[in-house]
C-alpha cells in the first residue's frame, strides 16, 4: 500500500486549486504532445494519454471522495476511456494511499468523543484497504474480529463542489459536451451522497442480508450499530480472498461455477424480488473463499439502487425474446423508456432502433439461455467491442440530447459489472431465465 497521507484538502479553496494545478498540468501535456508533433519528434497519442492519467489518478487520490469513486466507476466502463486511463483508475477500486493514523484518531474523537483504542481492545492504526470513500482497519472486540470503516474527512461535504470542478477535465478526458452528461452526474451526485451515509448503509446492508438469507453460499456481515455513526460503520471482519487473490490459488472448475452462481442468483433474486441492487459491483466488494465449498461474501451497501416498478417491468420488457421480433413492440417500449421521441426524422428513429435493437440482444444474451458460460471471453469482448463501436458512430455523436431513462444508468452499470466479474471469474451458471 502507498504511504499515509498526512493531509486531505477539504476546504473548496483547497479542492479547487489542487483541480485548477491538475487541469494546468494536464493542459501542458497536450502542449508538449502537439510541440513535439510539430518538429516531427516521435510523441504518440498512449503517451499522452499515459501522462494525463498519471496526472489525473494523483490529484484523484489525493483528494480521495466523491472524484475518485467517479474514477472507479469509469475504471469499470473500459469502452467509455483510452486503457492508459482505465488503468491508472481501477487502482480506485482495491487501495488508494491510506490517512495517517491521527487523522483516524481524529475521526473517531469527533464522532465517539474517544479513541479507537478506547473503544477495541485492538485497533491497527494502518489500514488495510483505502479506497474512495473511507478505509477499512481491523479491529477486535471481545473475541470478534472487526472490519471498521472510517470515511474521509469532508467527503460528503466536497461532493457538489468536485462534481462542478471535474466536470470540465472529464468532458475534455471523454470528448463529451455537457448535455450528454448531465443526466449521469445528477444519478451520480444523489449516489454518491447516500454513499457517505453510513447509517443508511448499515440499515440497507441489515436489510438485504435478512432478505437474502435463503441464498446459497453467501455471506453478509453483521453490523454493530455501538460502534457506527455517519460516517464511521464497524462490521464483522469477514474471511475469503479479492478476486485476483483467489485466481492466484488455480481453484477448480466446480468452484468457480458454484461462486458464481451466488453472484448471479443474488444479484437476480435483488432484481426480481427486493427491486433494488448492490450497484457496486467491483472486485473490491466481494470476497471469495475456495474452502467451505465455495462461498461469496458481499461488501460494502453503500451504493443500492431502489429500481420503480415500471422501470423493473420496463428492463425485462426490453429483454424479452419477443420484442426482437415485433418492430412495433420494440418502438412502443423505447418510446415509454425515453429513447424514441415522436419529433424524430424518419432516419433518427431508423439509426436508434437499429442500435437498440443490437444493443438489447447482445446484453440480454445471457438472460434468454438456460445455461451461460461467461468463461468465454467472446462475449465480454462483444460487449466491450459494442460500447466502442457505439461511442464512435459519428451520427449518434452528433446528437446532444441525453435519451433514455436516467434509472438505466445504474442498471446497466451493475449489469455490465456482473458480467465482467464473472467472466473473470471463469463461470458457466444456471440463468433461471427471467
Amino acid at each position: 500500500m502507498d504511504e499515509p497521507q498526512t493531509s486531505l484538502p477539504t476546504t473548496k479553496v483547497a479542492r479547487a486549486a489542487r483541480f485548477a494545478k491538475t487541469g494546468f498540468n494536464v493542459g501542458t501535456n497536450y502542449i508538449k504532445h502537439y510541440a513535439k508533433k510539430a518538429v516531427g519528434a516521435e510523441s504518440t497519442t498512449e503517451s499522452l494519454h499515459a501522462a494525463n492519467a498519471a496526472e489525473l489518478y494523483g490529484t484523484l487520490s489525493e483528494m480521495k471522495g466523491s472524484v475518485l469513486k467517479v474514477a472507479q466507476m469509469l475504471a469499470m466502463e473500459k469502452n467509455m476511456l483510452p486503457t492508459a486511463y482505465a488503468d491508472q483508475f481501477a487502482k480506485a477500486q482495491y487501495s488508494t494511499p491510506p490517512l495517517s493514523g491521527p487523522l483516524v484518531t481524529k475521526a473517531f474523537r469527533d464522532a465517539f468523543g474517544k479513541s479507537p483504542y478506547q473503544l477495541f481492545d485492538e485497533f491497527e492504526p494502518e489500514a488495510r484497504q483505502a479506497a474512495s470513500i473511507g478505509q477499512v482497519h481491523f479491529a477486535r472486540k471481545d473475541g470478534k474480529e472487526l472490519a471498521v470503516k472510517v470515511q474521509y474527512p469532508g467527503v460528503a461535504d466536497s461532493i457538489k463542489s468536485d462534481i462542478r470542478l471535474v466536470k470540465p477535465i472529464a468532458l475534455r478526458v471523454m470528448g463529451l459536451n455537457e448535455a450528454q452528461v448531465r443526466p449521469y452526474l445528477e444519478e451520480v451526485e444523489t449516489r454518491l451522497l447516500e454513499e457517505t451515509d453510513y447509517k443508511l448503509e448499515l440499515r440497507r446492508g441489515q436489510e438485504i442480508a435478512a432478505k437474502c438469507q435463503e441464498l446459497h453460499n453467501l455471506e453478509f456481515a453483521t453490523y454493530y450499530p455501538e460502534f457506527s455513526t455517519a460516517r464511521i460503520l464497524t462490521m464483522d471482519w469477514l474471511p475469503g480472498q479479492h478476486l485476483k487473490e483467489f485466481l492466484a490459488t488455480n481453484p477448480s472448475q466446480e468452484i468457480r461455477n458454484q461462486i458464481g452462481q451466488a453472484l448471479w442468483d443474488f444479484y437476480q433474486f435483488q432484481f426480481n424480488e427486493l427491486h433494488q441492487l448492490h450497484a457496486d459491483p467491483h472486485p473490491g466488494n466481494f470476497l471469495m473463499r475456495a474452502d467451505h465449498g465455495g462461498t461469496l461474501g458481499v461488501l460494502d451497501f453503500g451504493c443500492v439502487k431502489d429500481v420503480p416498478m415500471d422501470v423493473y417491468q420496463l428492463f425485462k420488457d426490453l429483454l424479452a425474446p419477443e420484442t426482437f421480433t415485433d418492430e412495433n413492440r420494440l418502438a412502443a417500449l423505447l418510446t415509454q423508456g425515453g429513447v424514441l421521441r415522436a419529433t424524430d426524422a424518419p432516419a433518427m428513429r431508423a439509426l436508434y432502433m437499429r442500435t437498440m435493437r443490437v444493443s438489447l440482444e447482445l446484453v440480454g444474451r445471457p438472460f434468454r439461455q438456460a445455461t451461460f458460460d461467461f468463461g468465454d471471453p467472446a462475449y465480454m469482448a462483444a460487449l466491450y467491442a459494442l460500447g466502442d463501436d457505439l461511442m464512435a458512430d459519428p451520427e449518434l455523436r452528433k446528437q446532444r440530447e441525453p435519451r433514455g431513462s436516467e434509472h438505466f444508468i445504474y442498471l446497466n452499470r451493475t449489469y455490465v459489472g456482473l458480467f465482467a466479474l464473472l467472466t473473470e471469474l471463469g463461470a458457466s451458471i444456471q440463468t433461471g431465465i427471467m
